[in-house]
């Protein structure tokens, strides 16, 4: 066995459900569950309708490399929406959904016999990042996001020292789990920085397009690049899906794009790992990046679902708007593994607690005291979910 696998923990909901083993939830309340953050309202039907007309193509094997009508699409939608040209056929590329193309460039980009290897990465985080980094022999390195820097990345934090073996950057914007944004300054800074000590950057923007005001739409990696002068897109790649934006989990469909030199990389691995994308599954994509009427009426029902829920939390609760996502990132006025597990066991509403999915640096788990409720439910179900919440609170 690979002895690096003995270096990857539990995933959270492994760690939520060892958490709740024995609890049994107030059986008088219908379970609300806010833990996971699977979108829930309906794939529109023109996805579902490409989807079913293009079924002929599971005839044939699809090119790794992906359609060229689909690339196109991306590219379309990314000059559309990030105001960045990008060449369809060098820089933009079909992948099963974002999940598991973070994972496998860190495969092709880090190489882990080079001692002290490195990955740095935001705390709390997406487990996926660190998985890739110890499997391709690098050390996972946490940068703290908290309340006291805006939930943003510390990069001034790490020596130069550190940042000299550093291979790999991830990053997520809007975050997950704060739902906090890059500004310009942030991208200048990191650019430097990764042309300084010769570093990649993996840009996850798959909650891009769930933002709630219509005027101010958040920047991209693409798009600080190019503003910046930064045309190729060198040492950035930018990872991107429909799952959050069309409501499309099951449909396994995002994409990769930015410095051409990595992607042709990128391309190789993927030719032998065999992660070709199903011809109708290509189809139905085409259909979703053309649209924005469907992605429009998406965040109206997140903003709702805001709306409502955030007055109604009261203290000793209380949560702010993100910039973007589906979250709440809610301090909790105890600890947060006991928060979820006795709200679980009480009132049936079953959140995720923050400390799982960060880990200890700097002294201190950035994601312990908090909890992380997804407003994916049906919005009755969230604002009663508030209330079941504010309940228990009170009681503590």
């Amino acid at each position: 066995m690979n002895p690096r696998l003995a270096r990857l923990q539990p995933y959270p909901f492994e760690r939520l459900r060892a958490l709740l083993e024995g609890e049994q939830p107030n059986p008088e309340l219908r379970p609300i569950n806010l833990s996971i953050g699977e979108p829930k309202h309906p794939t529109p039907a023109l996805i579902r309708d490409a989807l079913t007309q293009a079924l002929d193509g599971l005839a044939a094997y699809p090119p790794t490399a992906g359609m060229p009508a689909l690339r196109e699409a991306i590219a379309q939608w990314i000059g559309s929406r990030f105001a960045a040209q990008l060449d369809p056929h060098s820089q933009v590329l079909p992948v099963n959904g974002s999940r598991e193309a973070l994972f496998a460039f860190a495969q092709t980009v880090v190489d882990g016999s080079r001692p002290g290897a490195k990955v740095v990465m935001p705390n709390p985080f997406y487990q996926i990042y660190e998985g890739a980094a110890l499997l391709a022999g690098a050390e996972a390195v946490y940068l703290n996001t908290t309340a006291a820097n805006g939930f943003r990345m510390p990069l001034d934090a790490l020596s130069a020292d550190t940042w000299r073996e550093v291979q790999l950057l991830y990053l997520c914007t809007p975050s997950n789990p704060s739902g906090s944004v890059m500004r310009m300054e942030d991208w200048a800074r990191l650019f430097d920085l990764a042309d300084r000590y010769d570093f990649v950057i993996a840009s996850d923007e798959c909650y891009s397009e769930l933002y709630y005001d219509e005027s101010a739409p958040p920047i991209g990696a693409a798009q600080a690049a190019q503003q910046l002068g930064r045309a190729k897109l060198e040492r950035l790649m930018v990872f991107s899906s429909l799952s959050k934006r069309s409501n499309a989990p099951g449909l396994r469909s995002g994409f990769v794009a930015g410095d051409a030199d990595l992607l042709r990389n990128f391309l190789l691995y993927r030719t032998y790992h065999g992660s070709a994308m199903s011809p109708p599954v290509q189809q139905a994509s085409i259909a979703a990046w053309r649209d924005e009427m469907h992605v429009r009426e998406n965040r109206r029902q997140y903003m709702e679902k805001y709306r409502a829920v955030l007055p109604v939390l009261e203290a000793p609760l209380h949560a702010r708007m993100p910039e973007g996502g589906f979250y709440l990132w809610m301090p909790t006025p105890i600890d947060d593994a006991e928060f979820a597990r006795a709200l679980y066991r009480e009132y049936n509403v079953l959140v995720l607690p923050g400390s799982v999915l960060a880990r200890e640096a700097h002294g201190e788990n950035p994601g312990k005291n908090h909890v992380r409720v997804a407003l994916v439910a049906p919005l009755a179900d969230c604002v009663e979910a508030a209330d079941r919440m504010n309940r228990f609170a009170k009681r503590l």
